[in-house]
């Protein structure tokens, strides 16, 4: 009776761990994917200091959101990978930040710094390319996502271990969603 009273809570407690979605804690490995066609730039020394939010995500022209969503779909099916942030697997604000890093466009590390920048956006008012937030594993923004159209988005959560599109209406992801950006 123990055993299988051991085995329930073994399978609880990984129903949980991978049924969460990220939580990004800012570990970027480097050197970090730069926009194709562009020389790689050596990593900042550790001393530097941290971007600040006014200073990242901002395009001199707007994306080709076309294009920005065409390479997070392209992305389906990559590994979830806790800390990642490059094809051997991503993390939910690794992904967002590969993704936009592909189209010149630099975002902060971390689902909490990513949630500072761009301009608020009116769920009614949701664009392909908008940056998506949701609540998962604690209070405020700990999820990210990039709005593809209609209702849909794509995102690298834990749960099931893929990039893969999900409805924004879902009852899972439509009591979680906090907040949307764009970055432009």
């Amino acid at each position: 009776m123990r055993a299988s009273s051991d085995l329930r809570g073994l399978a609880a407690f990984l129903f949980a761990v991978l049924t969460t979605a990220c939580a990004s804690t800012g570990f970027a490995p480097r050197p970090f994917p730069s926009p194709a066609g562009s020389a790689v730039t050596p990593p900042a020394p550790a001393s530097a200091p941290n971007p600040t939010p006014s200073s990242i995500g901002l395009a001199e022209t707007p994306p080709d959101t076309y294009a920005l969503v065409g390479t997070a779909l392209n992305l389906r099916g990559t590994p979830y990978r806790n800390g990642g942030s490059d094809l051997t697997g991503f993390d939910c604000s690794g992904f967002t930040q590969y993704v936009f890093a592909q189209h010149g466009i630099g975002l902060p590390r971390s689902v909490e710094e990513q949630f500072q920048i761009g301009k608020k956006v009116k769920p009614e008012e949701l664009a392909s390319g908008d940056l998506v937030f949701f609540s998962t594993v604690t209070h405020g923004a700990s999820h990210v996502g990039i709005a593809i159209g209609g209702d849909e988005f794509i995102h690298a959560p834990s749960s099931n271990g893929v990039v893969r599109v999900e409805h924004l209406s879902s009852s899972y992801w439509s009591q979680r969603f906090i907040d949307a950006r764009r970055v432009n």
